[in-house]
Order: structure tokens, then sequence, then C-alpha cells
């Protein structure tokens, strides 16, 4: 179409207000990994407080702990799909504020219940837990396609990184704000190292870890609903070229000159063909099934990974009989922080440096080879020389987070955002980041009660007869090369590209349909491929 207004937006120099979007797109990825990664130090105070019966003892079941991460994870799927729709029916901006509002009063609501029973204070607490999933997944698909559409096409790919990266941020916050709360309470209780009671106060502490996430993103609910919407939207969607021209120059520092010619121009009417109609599946339907795939398997592995961390925790942590629930929970979030500095964090932010450098596809494939050869070389030995403390271990343990980070983790949230059409780049992002939480699902609930030893279900309450920690392992890692091979197939680079030369709306209709031929000339495949 050669309209200038988005030349401009492709040109454009980096400037203020990409990171003021870039902060502002974050906070909800920064509140999905504040929810993930608080819930493990809160189960513990849960667990010394309504399961002290035997032989309980103050431990969660790990069925409790499954369903309150599944709930949210529901939650996601339906927000995903929801609001990625909403986004490219009634516009961007305009259910930004929505998502971010839910999520705010969905954290504060996880911390209330006016009830003292186990079964009240559980069903609550999952209640709140899913609006809060489902405001989470409306915000994976508008923050992206938003960063996505005000970037530039050289730098597109670190801003949208960048935004995801905010998880990183949210993981520290998470493990910092249960350190503050519990060591707060701990002292002013004078609990003795060892407590046979639980102090009632406790059970405010808990509530409290969970209300504290809502206020970072509440503090940029303003920002969000000020914001423009997004001039491709604007240009592309409503086909008003004049208000995209406004919107822009109320953000960007662009010359008016540059785009001013787009105002008169006359725009032809959008392609008429629906959201998964036949026309649709020919040009798009490879792509989507490419990016729903890699989401899936990534998060499968992902999610699991994480429930993985109470390996760890029985490891290279005091039984709970010498601490009390205070101390419990702060040396949790304490091996999380460690993990989140060692590892993740640094994951992410290579994705920002390199992903405009090395390519999605590529980073995408190295990720998933090198986590699945991480797990693998954990699980096949894993009874014979990983099952006692070895530091060794935390070591592969925290490669398998950097290069979930520095791989499909983070490239899995930025392609979509970059394929698709912009009257259906929120949903099908919205779609694929769907199929993603299905992964999770899969993978928190499956597989924690898959790794679990075979005889332990024999002696321990809340346990059930599991295939094993090796042999769930193994089989994580196997997933990772599997999600190599379909990133070869079925995913196209998108670096350095503008949003409408990857969209291909005009392409070869043989090349981009779902089954094309696996047998076609790596050329004609992305240059990440090419290259390999």
């Amino acid at each position: 179409m050669g309209l200038k207004v988005l030349s401009a937006l492709d040109t454009a120099r980096t400037q203020y207000y990409h990171f003021k979007a870039i902060l502002i797109g974050g906070m909800g990825l920064f509140t999905d990994a504040y929810d993930l990664f608080c819930i493990s130090p809160v189960m513990r105070l849960i667990g010394r407080l309504y399961y002290t019966e035997e032989p309980m003892n103050g431990v969660t079941p790990p069925s409790i702990v499954s369903i309150t991460l599944a709930i949210a994870l529901l939650g996601t799927v339906i927000g995903q799909l929801v609001f990625g729709r909403l986004g490219d029916r009634v516009g961007r901006r305009r259910v930004y504020g929505l998502a971010l509002m839910l999520m705010v009063s969905s954290s504060v609501g996880c911390g209330f219940s006016i009830c003292r029973t186990r079964k009240c204070v559980l069903t609550s607490l999952c209640f709140f837990r899913f609006w809060l999933g489902v405001g989470i997944g409306g915000d994976y698909p508008l923050s992206a396609t938003i960063m996505s559409e005000f970037a530039n096409k050289d730098t597109r790919g670190s801003f949208i990184a960048a935004v995801f990266s905010m998880q990183g941020f949210g993981i520290l916050f998470s493990s910092a704000v249960t350190m503050i709360v519990c060591a707060i309470f701990n002292r002013v209780s004078g609990s003795p190292v060892k407590e046979s009671r639980t102090p009632d106060e406790a059970d405010l502490a808990w509530r409290l870890i969970l209300m504290l996430g809502a206020v970072p993103a509440a503090m940029t609910f303003y920002w969000r609903v000020m914001m423009p919407e997004t001039a491709r939207y604007t240009a592309l969607v409503e086909q008003n070229i004049r208000q995209a021209v406004k919107d822009m120059e109320r953000v960007l520092d662009v010359s008016i000159n540059e785009i001013k010619e787009d105002v008169d121009q006359f725009l032809p009417d959008p392609p008429s063909y629906g959201l998964f109609s036949k026309r649709f599946l020919q040009l798009h339907g490879r792509d989507l099934f490419g990016c729903a795939i890699s989401w899936f398997l990534i998060d499968v592995v992902f999610y699991s990974n994480n429930l993985f961390q109470s390996q760890i925790y029985s490891r290279y942590l005091p039984k709970n009989t010498t601490l009390n629930a205070y101390q419990e929970a702060i040396n949790v979030a304490k091996i999380q922080a460690i993990i989140a500095i060692c590892s993740t964090i640094p994951g992410y932010w290579f994705t920002v440096a390199f992903i405009d450098r090395i390519g999605r596809v590529k980073i995408q494939m190295i990720g998933f080879f090198f986590v699945g050869l991480c797990l693998v070389a954990i699980g096949i030995p894993y009874y014979r020389y990983w099952s006692h403390t070895n530091a060794g271990f935390l070591i592969l343990y925290g490669l398998t987070f950097f290069f979930s980070n520095f791989g499909p983790n983070t490239t899995t949230f930025i392609i979509p955002a970059e394929l698709f059409p912009a009257r259906f780049r929120s949903t099908c992002h919205g779609i694929s980041g769907a199929a993603g939480k299905v992964g999770a699902i899969i993978g928190s609930v499956g597989f924690l009660w898959a790794s679990q030893n075979k005889d332990k279900s024999k002696v321990e309450p809340g346990y059930h007869k599991g295939i094993g920690m090796m042999t769930s392992l193994v089989l994580l890692g196997v997933i990772c090369l599997v999600g190599m091979v379909f990133t070869f197939f079925f995913t196209r680079e998108t670096m350095g590209r503008s949003l409408e030369e990857n969209e291909k709306e005009e392409g070869n209709d043989d090349s981009n349909t779902l089954f094309r031929s696996l047998t076609i000339n790596s050329t004609q495949r992305s240059p990440a491929i090419a290259a390999l």
C-alpha cells in the first residue's frame, strides 16, 4: 500500500515513547511472573496454617498446588482468546485498560476471604486466581501487538522482547515482597526457630503478598488508558489515515512533512476474507500453526520446569521442622531470586541484545536444543548422580531457564505479533498464546504428578504413583527437540522486515498453505533457515 505513515513508523528513530510503551506494556507480564512465582512461598504458608493435621504436618498437597496453578492458567487461555479477538474488533487501546483493571482487582481479591476454613479459603483463592488469569491472558496479545505496531522494523524484536523481559523483574519483585513481608511478620511475632504452631498473623502475611502484586500494575493504569490507538490499526483496520497521523504526532517525534501526503490518499477496501476462511488458511494457516505449536511445546517444558523447583527446595533448604513458617517462605523466595538473577533475567536480556542481529528462528532453535540437552543431561543419570546435593545440578537447571528465555519462551511471544495482518494480529497472537497456556496446564498439572516417585504414594499423603523424575525429565527433553524440528519447518523469519511485508497478503497461495511440502528449497524459507 505504501502509506507514508507506516513507512515513518518503520524508520522512526528510537525515542522516549518507545521506552514508555515498554514499561506500560510490560506491567501485565510483570504481574504474570509475580503471580506465578509468589504462589510457591504462599502455598508454604497456607500449608502451615490449613494442613496442620496428621499426616500432612504443614505441607500443602501437590494436588492442591496443581489446582491453584491450573485455575489461573485456564483463565489465561480464555483471556487470550477473548481479549485477542476484541483487540482486533474494537481496537487495542479500548480493551487495554480493561485487562489491567481485571488484573489489579483480581490480585487484590486473591488476598480477601472473609472465612477461615480451609475449603472456603482455597475456593475463594481459586475464584480470584481464575479472573486474574483472564486479565493476564488478555494482556498478552494486546501488549505484544501494540509494541510491534509502534516499533520500527530494525529494533522491533528488541522492543517486544524488552516488554516480555518485565517478567524477570516480576520474579525479583515477588521474591523481594515475600522476604520483606515475612521478615516483618517474623520479627513482630517474635517466633522462635522451632514453632509447633504457626501464628494466626501468618494468615495475613500470605494475603498481603498476593495483593501487593497489584501495586506496580495499578501505577501504570493512567498511562495505559491515555495512550492513543496504534497508527497501524487506525489506518489499516479503521481506514482513518487522518486520525492515524494525528495519533502518531502525539507520541512520536516525526516530521508532519514525512506523512502529510497520506491524509488525502485513497485507501482501497481491505481484503474481505474472514478468520479461518479458506483464504486465511491458505495465506496464514501455516504461520498460525507454527506459532501455536511452538508456544504449546515450550510452555509444557517451561511450566514443568518451574514446578521442579520443589526438588531444589528439598535438597538445599533445611527441613520445615527446623524453621517456622516465615523462615521457610523466605528461603523459598531466596532460591527463586538467585535463579532469576543468575539465569532467568540474563536469558531475557540476551534476547533483547541479539534478536535483531541473529534472528527469531535461530534463537528459537538454539533455545529448544540447549534446553532439551540440559534436561536430558539431568534426567538420564538422575537417580545415580543428580538425586543428591550437587552444584552441577543447579548449573544445568539454571541453564534450562537461561536458554528458555534466550530462546523459545521469548520468541514465541514475539513472532505472532509480527506475522499476521493488522485486522487479525491480536486474534492470532491470542490463539497462539492460548495454545501455549494449554501446554502450561499439561506441564504444571500432568508433569507435576508424573514426576512423583513411583513409590512415594505408599508412604506420603497427597502423592500418587507417577513415572518418576528421570522419565519425566527425559520426556521433556524430547519435547524440546520436537519443538526445534517444528521451528525449522513451520516458522518464518521476520527480522528486518516491516509488518506489512511479513503479512504476505499478496504472496503465493501455494507457498503459505498449512500443509505445503516440507521439501521446498531452503532459500524459500526464512533467511535464518537458509543459513543453517
